[in-house]
């Protein structure tokens, strides 16, 4: 039931004060100028707390961005392993910049004022922000916001959702020639790190990310079907890629002079339950091999390049690379061409054959 009073203030301007009850709900109200606005809010929200729409307008009314963000880093991230510190952090500068509004007045307008400042943020290294990174801070609270519909109940919809994330440059394909790759190989042959030459074959060799190679451990070697099996991938799933040829020779002669205080392949120095941090050491082997513009990462496009450009499908890349959309896959479409060109020539030559 509502409940409309005429009150004035200060200036002896009217405004009317409503108050909506209903037994089982908790009471709203508002204030209006007009009595018509204040009657027509009265009749929504009266049918809106029947149809059970209102709950979630009401919890949004109780808690912060601040109390989103706690609660999700509490109950939710825990369970995200391996982004528990990146997207940590993110929601917290979310937090820093936000967190006292009511879930409510989080509005997309606030969120785009909040982007564009990621945009211009210098970041530690002193460079600006780019659009991927930006779009990750986005990513972090999209999905907090979504287990806060989907799970909590604190609010009807995202407002994410209406947010447009700023748009990221194509992905880049950096790969080896064959000359940087003979002498990126014998710049980490040298290296004061004995442990790198290994883990840059398996990275040209298999395609692995970084983060896959340093946490392998024997357990994940299968000598007798030759190959490295994956517990958690990047995208959840697990997987398995060949372990064939040179990359299979170096891991067997690693497993001879393997450590007995750790099951990590590359473990650290001074703490063996760690992985081994090869920054340094990656870096001086560019710097040795007169290599420019090349990250770790750019291994693995190395290996995707060598499969297209030795004939293997789009498809084959796919599953090899095991991304679950094709699209990411298509970066390396450019490089099947003389394969798919020799595939088309073949199928013309024996249909029109007898012609």
């Amino acid at each position: 039931m509502a409940t409309i009073q005429e009150r004035k203030d200060k200036n002896n301007k009217i405004h009317y004060r409503v108050m909506v009850r209903i037994k089982g709900a908790d009471p709203q109200q508002a204030t209006f100028e007009r009595k018509t606005d204040a009657k027509l809010w009265a009749q929504q929200t009266e049918a809106a707390i029947r149809e059970g729409r209102h709950f979630k307008t009401a919890e949004a009314k109780k808690h912060t961005l601040g109390d989103l963000v706690d609660r999700y880093i509490r109950d939710v991230l825990p369970n995200k392993k391996k982004c528990i510190q990146r997207q940590g952090t993110q929601l917290l500068w979310w937090k820093e910049q936000i967190g006292s509004r009511l879930l409510a007045d989080v509005t997309p307008a606030l969120i785009g004022e909040q982007r564009d400042k990621l945009l211009r943020g210098i970041t530690r290294r002193g460079k600006l922000r780019t659009p991927a990174t930006t779009v990750r801070y986005m990513a972090a609270l999209s999905h907090a916001f979504s287990i806060a519909v989907r799970e909590w109940g604190w609010l009807e919809d995202s407002p994410m959702r209406k947010v447009v994330k700023p748009k990221e440059p194509r992905g880049r394909v950096r790969f080896l020639s064959p000359d940087e790759r003979s002498r990126l190989l014998e710049a980490c042959k040298k290296s004061s790190n004995p442990l790198l030459y290994t883990i840059v074959v398996l990275a040209l060799s298999t395609g692995m990310r970084k983060s896959e190679l340093m946490n392998l451990r024997w357990k994940d070697i299968d000598f007798s079907r030759n190959r490295i099996l994956l517990e958690e991938t990047k995208n959840g799933e697990r997987g398995s890629v060949p372990l064939v040829g040179h990359a299979l020779e170096v891991i067997k002669q690693l497993d001879r002079i393997r450590r007995i205080d750790t099951d990590l392949l590359f473990p650290s120095r001074e703490n063996p339950r760690k992985p081994i941090d090869i920054r340094r050491p990656w870096e001086n082997a560019l710097k040795a091999a007169g290599i420019k513009d090349f990250l770790f990462h750019c291994c693995r496009h190395s290996f995707a390049s060598e499969l297209a450009m030795n004939g293997a499908s789009l498809v084959d890349i796919q599953n090899l690379l095991r991304h679950k959309q094709i699209s990411v896959t298509t970066r390396y479409s450019h490089l099947t061409e003389d394969h798919t060109t020799s595939v088309v020539a073949n199928m013309n030559e024996k249909i029109f054959a007898e012609i």
